[in-house]
């Protein structure tokens, strides 16, 4: 199992290019089941989960050709052989509950496992279910499987008791082949949604209000072809943002925008972190001094964003002052804050609340990804600590970054992989 070393070794400087969005892509990939249609996708990220959903994909009859080095998604979705997504695949990957919307507004019918996907907290799917119900869906869970079918989905309205951008995501694409109006309330605002519907549409889909609690849609009785690029990965952009933050130096992110991040921008700002735009991107530097100590709370979207809490409390491990970070979205995402302690860190963790003092320098030490965001948590703390850390099970990693050895090191960090 491959490890990443890294030595402590100072500022940072030069530039990072951002990948496209993985959970944006992963989204969009099932979009290709609404239609017999070529539908291409560009900029998309090189991802060990972007392979997993290529390979559900291929188990139901799809076609999706890599071309470019991965970073174009050639998908033809004509002749599907199947409507069954297998526990073998989908177990890997919570993304991959993202066909059942797609598939039984095309076929009438789906069989799809109970997803897996990284151990943080309960994610239920209930209110994919309930969302496909009010369409029209009838619902029989037996055996770790979802089965659905349908006469022909309508179109509802449905109101999400909280918000859920993966339902929202399975709503909106299936509500796309329904008879009549669907609206959506409570619905999500990521610009995840955003970059969806705007693939759907150009597949000829009807929608309006993406980027708002509430988006109608129109139903169709068909869906085209298309060819769409990938949104910027917000959640990359927000780590790399991290690095010239705790080890210092200037980074630029090539397509960086802080309309992605606003409030996560705030809170650099508050930590005396200074983001400039450019005409590429967005530079990102440390002012004068130590970084100053800030409360956060993850929200939805616009919200500081849950996938970034666990590398922000590595910047804040070495502030001056306390911080509470309040983990509002999932239960259980606070699994990085031992390994950071091994590190020196001081945390302390007490339900979806966790207080860190900050301290003048960590330390290398050996320690354990839990996570695919605490994974590269652990190594933006290894930048900034005395001597060398390694950090193993990172697979994690490999889900959501590409090439994190190589973005790093072109800006001078001592970081390698190590083969398992």
């Amino acid at each position: 199992m491959d490890s990443i070393l890294v030595r402590g070794n100072g500022p940072l400087k030069g530039q990072i290019p951002i990948a496209g969005a993985k959970n944006a892509c992963l989204t969009l990939m099932p979009a290709t089941l609404l239609t017999e249609e070529p539908l291409t996708l560009t900029n998309a990220p090189r991802l060990s989960d972007i392979r997993t959903m290529t390979q559900l994909l291929g188990s139901l009859g799809a076609e999706v050709v890599a071309l470019q080095g991965g970073q174009v998604l050639a998908m033809s979705s004509h002749d599907l052989t199947s409507q069954h997504a297998d526990y073998d695949i989908v177990r890997k990957m919570r993304a991959s509950i993202l066909v059942l919307g797609p598939l039984l507004a095309r076929f009438g019918q789906a069989e799809v496992s109970l997803p897996g996907g990284c151990a943080i907290g309960a994610r239920p799917v209930d209110l994919h279910l309930k969302a496909l119900e009010a369409m029209g869906a009838e619902l029989d869970l037996r055996d770790g499987y979802v089965r659905a079918k349908t006469s022909g989905l309508r179109g509802a309205v449905f109101e999400f008791p909280i918000v859920s951008v993966g339902a929202t995501e399975n709503a909106l694409m299936a509500a796309t082949l329904a008879k009549g109006t669907t609206v959506l309330k409570n619905a999500a605002r990521e610009p995840e949604i955003v970059d969806l519907a705007q693939c759907l549409r150009r597949m000829g889909a009807q929608i309006e209000g993406e980027g708002t609690s509430t988006i109608t849609i129109q139903g169709v009785d068909r869906l085209g072809g298309a060819t769409h690029p990938v949104v910027t990965d917000r959640i990359e952009l927000g780590t790399y943002m991290l690095a010239p933050a705790i080890c210092g130096g200037e980074v630029e992110l090539l397509g960086g925008r802080i309309d992605l991040l606003a409030a996560f921008c705030e809170k650099l700002d508050a930590a005396g972190v200074s983001v400039t735009e450019t005409e590429r991107g967005l530079t990102v530097a440390r002012k004068n001094g130590r970084i100053r100590a800030v409360d956060v709370v993850t929200e939805p979207f616009p919200g500081f964003p849950t996938d970034l809490q666990a590398q922000m409390m590595a910047l804040l491990c070495t502030a001056e002052g306390t911080s509470v970070l309040e983990e509002k979205i999932f239960e259980n995402r606070f699994m990085h804050a031992p390994e950071l302690t091994r590190m020196g860190a001081r945390i302390e963790v007490q339900g979806g609340h966790a207080t860190v003092h900050g301290v003048e320098k960590l330390r290398g030490a050996p320690v354990m990804a839990t996570d695919l965001r605490a994974s590269v948590s652990l190594i933006l703390a290894a930048l900034a600590a005395e001597g060398e850390t390694v950090v193993s099970r990172v697979y994690h990693l490999d889900r959501g970054y590409e090439r994190v050895e190589e973005k790093l090191s072109a800006c001078g960090a001592l970081i390698e992989r190590i083969a398992g």
